[in-house]
């Protein structure tokens, strides 16, 4: 059996380190949550310093399609084995492929098909095999994996929505970033040189752009684009720690626009993962924390492990809900009346509907807001460089012409 080192933080907040043997990774972070030990890195002893790997390779609408078909032959009465290797064969991801190769030789050696998934957790997430295991439990996995390409099916088109919103401003504030930097770096010289051949009193305006030029060919100007680039590599080291995720997360929900639209996104998200565990019969407590796990915001996360712990010790859903403060008065009072109906599971679905509504509109009515700032914004700061290079030969003609 391999031994894993491990790190994380207990119920206390105190970090806490060490050695532990168990099968498989997830095998050591199940292990030390029963424990309240929440895991923030583990790795098998001696592979610490292994090259990573970035992504799983497979993204979310190809396992969507993959979970689809998966759903329409186990429905159809084919035998899971020849499911497996029928929809391994068609795959063009080859990395999909070998991973879907893996787990049908694990089906055929007798271990579960949840088993055989959670061996590959980059892939098959730990909300997906249990929601295949709660279906291979209670007999229902062709519904399960129905549920589970829906729920695929819709994070991709909120996961989409969410893109679009930042593709356009990101990719105007680049291209104008680009732009100025090279009318700084490349244009403006030449009408320096220019300026000091004819010898004209250049105006306030003039003198600041080509101070800015001067700036920026300099090796301050250098030394800046250093500072930000190591600023930037800082700052996503420190996200990767409990603290700075927090409080950059608590820092992005406050700002204007964005705030609002991130908590929109992470209430959907929970509502969504939340009711479709609870409809294929993952326990309440179980859910919780898978969902917690796939929040995507450590202030959501924490909201919600605290509401576990509420559940946990005796106490319905709702009222820890509402002292976080983080979920809006309408989601709480319509989850108590889930509760209170038993009917939780439709009653999450229904407002995760209402938000990937409200979050498409969101969307909608941010561009329509960014797109005439952004052309003010290029408007104003490339016209007004290149209106300054053109005062002093105004100033010029006119003083000849005088």
């Amino acid at each position: 059996m391999p031994t894993f080192t491990f790190r994380g933080t207990n119920r206390t907040g105190a970090t806490v380190s060490g050695e532990r043997e168990a099968n498989t990774k997830a095998e050591l972070i199940t292990q030390l949550r029963r424990e309240q030990i929440t895991v923030s890195k583990a790795s098998e002893k001696g592979k610490e310093f292994n090259i990573p790997s970035f992504g799983s390779g497979v993204d979310s609408k190809e396992l969507a399609i993959f979970t689809r078909q998966f759903s329409v032959m186990i429905d159809a009465g084919l035998p899971l084995v020849q499911c497996l290797e029928i929809l391994a064969g068609q795959q063009e991801n080859k990395t999909f492929q070998k991973v879907l190769t893996s787990v049908r030789a694990s089906v055929e050696g007798g271990a579960t098909l949840s088993a055989s998934m959670k061996q590959h957790e980059k892939i098959f997430d730990q909300l997906y095999y249990n929601m295949v295991e709660a279906g291979e439990t209670g007999g229902i996995l062709d519904t399960i994996l129905q549920r589970l390409s829906g729920y695929i099916e819709k994070n991709v088109k909120l996961k989409r929505a969410v893109k679009s919103a930042m593709v356009y401003p990101v990719a105007v504030i680049s291209i104008a970033g680009i732009v100025i930097t090279l009318l700084l770096w490349k244009v403006v010289p030449v009408f320096t040189t220019l300026f000091n051949g004819l010898g004209v009193e250049l105006p306030l305006p003039t003198r600041i752009v080509i101070g800015l030029s001067s700036f920026i060919g300099s090796y301050w100007g250098f030394s800046i684009l250093v500072f930000f680039v190591l600023f930037g590599v800082a700052l996503k080291v420190w996200y990767g720690t409990p603290q700075g995720r927090y409080a950059l997360d608590y820092a992005i929900l406050k700002v204007p626009l964005v705030g609002p639209l991130l908590r929109k996104i992470a209430v959907a998200r929970f509502t969504r993962t939340l009711g479709t565990l609870i409809s294929s019969g993952v326990p309440i407590l179980e859910g919780l924390d898978i969902t917690a796990r796939t929040s995507g915001n450590s202030i959501v996360e924490r909201a919600i492990i605290h509401t576990r712990k509420a559940v946990e010790a005796g106490r319905s859903l709702v009222e820890p809900l509402r002292e976080t403060d983080v979920f809006p008065g309408m989601v709480t009072q319509m989850i108590g009346v889930g509760e209170q109906t038993g009917a939780m599971d439709a009653m999450l679905q229904k407002i995760a509907d209402f938000y990937e509504d409200e979050v498409d509109a969101a969307v909608k009515d941010l561009l329509t807001a960014l797109e005439p700032a952004m052309i003010c914004f290029l408007g104003v700061v490339v016209g007004g460089i290149v209106i300054s290079l053109y005062l002093p030969l105004f100033s010029l003609i006119a003083k000849l012409s005088g």
